[in-house]
């Protein structure tokens, strides 16, 4: 079990055992390609579960899912300059099909912005063809330099970007904020993931957008982790790539367009925040098998009996709508199963042993307090879905504890410096809103404007970094 279990604390070294857990829970593994990872069943099967909630959303509101190439040709990626200097350094680009030269250089998709775009100028006419809301599953490529961090920063990941044209910048920021607020509701409902929402800085916002709004979450390490984006786009790549419709006046018009994605980065989130020395610790929502029933035998008289219980209480709770597994195994003992199912995070571990069916009851274990409780076995099944949100209400509490715990007030640079040096965390201070100071204190201290808060907050101090009158309060981190 030695070699299955984590042999690091999250306290004592929190890259290492978030490492360790990835791979020992059967999350990810490395791949044979410098810098991209293999997403397992365990992982894959989230992800499923994510894609199946945000789908449902998105189409409730009218928007539609498609598939566009991997390739994009360099005269279309070079088409929107500032957009194109942004991704420059990361783009991996296709000379040869087979020995022949292409003509053309092709990028492999680090967004679809310009593909995407190039086509909706052909589609768009009129604004009866208005508004057009697309989102598409897919990979992208970025070509990293740093080392590779499971979910984190991988050349290759998976996500999903929504592509829209409104005939109105009105309809467009609302666009930007519906989308920003299923985000959220996915991030902290289903995750179990509190999140801040605001603006990014001209700085730090997407290359080519009006603006940029984003949802930001802060890491055990104190590091914070972009969740989410969702930009208004303006009229700049409509007017680049000439997407125009006539409106109900037969006057031309440039579309306003938005913006937005999230990738499998919210696992690794999901991994580091709720995970603990024994491994993963899902919230229910998210879990693709949110209940494990494990038989313990005594003898072999009872194993029948026993087994059979099992198979009649995962019936039930499948009918119910609980995913449960059954494991019957009988090449590994009941203590090798559980420390098995803990490390792969599933929120509830029901026990039926030879006590159990004499009593008629079954034992309930919850992965994240480790808590046991017994049942009547006909309450059973109501026990376990009560249970189950009790757990994703629980985890969601403790994680918005955190947050609160990891979010620091500061009035001056020493304090700034100090809280970010020994602390971490968000660091919520008071800027004068000038690019200079904003550049200089990411020169000096490595950590950037998160966001500015969506809903303005009074400022408290003057600006933390050149004492001038400040502006804005926004919040600062170190990121991954």
């Amino acid at each position: 079990m030695s070699d299955m279990g984590l042999t690091v604390k999250k306290s004592e070294d929190f890259s290492e055992w978030y490492t360790q857990t990835v791979l020992k829970s059967g999350l990810a593994d490395y791949s044979s390609v410098k810098g991209c990872m293999i997403f397992r069943e365990h992982s894959y099967a989230i992800w499923e579960k994510i894609q199946e909630i945000f789908n449902q959303k998105i189409k409730a509101t009218g928007h539609k899912n498609v598939y566009f190439p991997l390739f994009i040709p360099e005269s279309l990626l070079k088409k929107e300059a500032e957009h194109f200097a942004g991704f420059v350094p990361e783009v991996a680009w296709i000379t040869h099909g087979g020995d022949t030269p292409l003509e053309e250089k092709l990028a492999v998709r680090p967004t679809s912005e310009t593909i995407m775009y190039a086509t909706y100028a052909k589609w768009i006419r009129s604004w009866r063809d208005l508004p057009i809301k697309l989102n598409q599953w897919c990979s992208v490529v970025r070509w990293e330099t740093e080392a590779t961090k499971l979910f984190l920063r991988t050349r290759e990941f998976l996500w999903q970007e929504g592509h829209t044209a409104h005939a109105t910048k009105e309809e467009a920021d609302q666009e930007v904020i519906d989308i920003l607020h299923i985000y959220k509701d996915i991030m902290e409902n289903y995750l179990a993931i509190p999140v801040l929402a605001g603006k990014k800085t001209d700085r730090e916002k997407f290359k080519g957008a009006l603006y940029t709004t984003t949802l930001e979450a802060i890491m055990p390490d104190g590091k914070a982790l972009q969740m989410g984006t969702s930009h208004q786009l303006g009229q700049n790549f409509s007017k680049v790539f000439d997407i125009k419709y006539l409106d109900q006046k037969e006057k031309e018009q440039h579309v306003w367009q938005t913006s937005w994605g999230f990738s499998t980065r919210m696992i690794g989130a999901m991994v580091m925040i709720h995970g603990d020395d024994k491994g993963l610790v899902l919230p229910p929502k998210i879990a693709p098998i949110q209940a494990v029933i494990v038989p313990i035998p005594y003898k072999e008289a009872n194993i029948e009996s026993i087994t059979s219980k099992a198979k009649e209480l995962q019936e039930k709770l499948h009918k119910a709508g609980v995913t449960t597994v059954l494991d019957n195994r009988e090449e590994y003992t009941p203590g090798w199963k559980f420390n098995e199912w803990e490390l792969k995070g599933i929120p509830i571990r029901i026990e039926i042993g030879p006590r159990d069916i004499k009593q008629e009851q079954v034992t309930l274990a919850r992965r994240d307090t480790s808590q046991k409780t017994t049942v009547k076995q006909e309450e059973a099944v109501d026990a376990i879905i009560k249970l189950l949100d009790e757990i994703q209400n629980q985890m969601l509490t403790k994680a918005k504890k955190t947050l609160k715990e990891k979010t620091t007030n500061v009035k001056t640079y020493e304090e700034f410096k100090k809280t970010l040096n020994t602390k971490g965390g968000f660091i919520r201070a008071s800027w004068c809103a000038e690019a200079d100071c904003e550049e200089k204190i990411k020169e000096e201290t490595g950590a950037t404007i998160r966001l500015e808060p969506l809903e303005k907050e009074a400022v408290f101090s003057n600006c933390i970094y050149c004492g001038k009158e400040a502006k804005k309060v926004v919040y600062f981190a170190r990121a991954y």
